[in-house]
């Protein structure tokens, strides 16, 4: 997802840069040399199509998180912003009633189903609506469903992608029971 959102930036870049004029866009200035690469045909059938648009871009270096490098990138430093304390209780599944903390990039605290935790903040974090809906409570007037899905309760505070997290849940209702299934595994799953 990062690769293909730096590569589809590094487009607009190309374009702009070949936007540029030939002679203000060499590359040692007025002292520098010799031609300048064209990025237009100079023969053939599709010469005299496009007037050449001056000198081709220089390479952008990959940050490291794209080059699988060693370095910090900035997928990695979002990661490292989540920060989360979940307490559950009356779930009525051994184990699963608790305070736990969980953090990603790279996964550690008591959480426990951390990895799989982290992979499902990731996956809602990758799409707009996802980052919108996750943590966001069912608003006032909102029709719902009269089920009643136990009497679990959690509370969820922290930090997911460097956004402040304050919200709870529980299994109240039809559309609670539904938002408190998005957040499984961060919630347990007590289907």
């Amino acid at each position: 997802m990062l690769r293909r959102l730096a590569l589809s930036a590094v487009v607009p870049l190309a374009v702009l840069a070949a936007a540029v004029p030939a002679s203000t866009a060499t590359a040692s200035g007025a002292a520098s040399s010799g031609p300048m690469p064209s990025a237009a045909p100079t023969s053939g059938p599709f010469a005299a199509a496009r007037p050449a648009l001056g000198p081709l871009p220089m390479p952008l270096p990959l940050p490291g998180f794209l080059d699988d490098g060693e370095g910090t990138g900035a997928g990695e430093a979002d990661e490292a912003r989540t920060r989360l304390t979940v307490s559950v209780e009356n779930t009525g599944v051994p184990g699963a009633d608790g305070t736990f903390e969980l953090e990603c990039g790279p996964t550690g605290g008591t959480h426990p189903e951390g990895q799989a935790a982290c992979d499902r903040l990731a996956e809602a974090g990758a799409t707009r609506s996802g980052r919108q809906e996750l943590f966001r409570e069912t608003p006032e007037g909102t029709m719902c469903t009269m089920i009643h899905g136990g009497d679990a309760f959690a509370r969820i505070v922290g930090t997911w992608e460097g956004r402040a997290v304050d919200t709870t849940a529980s299994r109240r209702d039809g559309c609670e029971i539904a938002r408190w299934n998005s957040l499984v595994p961060v919630l347990p799953d007590v289907r």
